[in-house]
């Protein structure tokens, strides 16, 4: 028997690909000045997915007007060339698909070796068993809640169903990794999917474009 889950308040990480790219120095240091922990950077190749955002250079520029945690989500094809590259660029959490990786034991261990945490993304297609022999070797699961490409798609409801099955998962089998969730998450979904066992919250269209920032990262904050 596993120990019994008790939901607490989730680590709020605002997407910086909702952020104005004319103004990243501006939209960073106004989340510095709010309850969010985590910045977190979506990086598309139009490859994995059918869009391109930024790389290295980039997240390492918006890290250098941070001391808050950065979370890099790889969305690209091949991801094990470029760990290097985002360990350099100031990237605590690096994150992976387990759908591009052929050898993902291999690409956890890279990350882990370049000082980085590591952490595997699943699509909204991909079952959560698959995770079952790595669930001890990763820092964080992310559960995509929408495909994966674009910002301010609608949440897909499944989410909270596989949210509540990696978290049996990882108490199942003594697992220290956490649970993130990218997508659509707003603060009509942040609840159940923090009582469900999520840990991390990415918001991007939800904080950016709210009239109070800091309110609604607050709200995400204590929403269960």
């Amino acid at each position: 028997m596993f120990a019994i889950f008790e939901p607490m308040n989730p680590i709020i990480a605002p997407s910086m690909l909702a952020a104005d790219f004319g103004n990243l120095q501006r939209d960073v240091e106004m989340i510095n000045n709010t309850e969010a922990e985590w910045l977190h950077m979506d990086v598309m190749d139009g490859v994995f997915v059918p869009n391109i955002s930024y790389g290295p250079a980039i997240i390492k520029t918006m890290a250098s007007y941070t001391n808050k945690f950065i979370d890099t989500h790889l969305m690209i094809v091949q991801p094990e060339r470029y760990i290097k590259e985002y360990a350099d660029a100031g990237t605590h959490n690096l994150t992976v698909h387990y759908e591009a990786c052929t050898h993902l034991h291999r690409t956890v261990s890279a990350i882990k070796e370049s000082g980085m945490q590591a952490g595997v993304s699943l699509n909204p297609h991909t079952p959560v068993h698959l995770l079952s022999d790595m669930i001890n070797d990763v820092d964080m699961v992310l559960i995509m809640s929408v495909n994966p490409g674009f910002g301010g798609q609608k949440f897909i409801a499944n989410a909270v169903n596989k949210v509540s099955e990696l978290k049996e998962l990882i108490l199942k089998n003594n697992s220290n990794a956490k649970i993130e969730v990218d997508g659509g998450v707003t603060d009509q979904n942040a609840g159940a999917l923090v009582n469900a066992g999520a840990d991390i919250l990415v918001a991007g269209s939800f904080v950016f474009k709210s009239m109070d920032p800091a309110a609604t990262i607050r709200n995400l904050k204590n929403c269960n």
